[in-house]
């Protein structure tokens, strides 16, 4: 299906977010933050797929704002976890950082492309 940046890269980061909860939950047994992470950053990649099929331009951007706030939750998780120790992988923040600039972008685009 993978033409998309965005989907590639927001369905690698639902992967390393996976295996980041994965190893967190087994060597520091923290399952709150974690538990938290799984769903925010799996749905990152969900609503992304979902926009594709969206019902007209209106809703393709509403699902990717969707998207943006879940990767914006996911930041906040992925912070929590790094500063409160559970974990040094940076990698997974910085990749949702990037994902969530990809997002941004491809709101702003979408949106200046409806106003023509």
């Amino acid at each position: 299906m993978s033409n998309s940046v965005l989907l590639d890269k927001s369905k690698a980061l639902a992967l390393e977010v996976i295996r980041l909860c994965n190893e967190v939950k087994t060597n520091r047994r923290e399952s709150v933050l974690t538990n938290q992470l799984v769903r925010s950053g799996t749905s990152i990649g969900a609503n992304i797929r979902e926009a594709f099929y969206a019902h007209g331009r209106a809703d393709f951007i509403a699902r990717l704002h969707i998207a943006l706030k879940e990767c914006a939750e996911s930041e906040y998780w992925l912070e929590l976890l790094l500063e409160g120790g559970y974990t040094e992988n940076r990698i997974v923040l910085e990749h949702c950082v990037e994902v969530k600039k990809i997002l941004i972008a491809s709101i702003n685009t979408a949106k200046t492309n409806n106003q023509s």
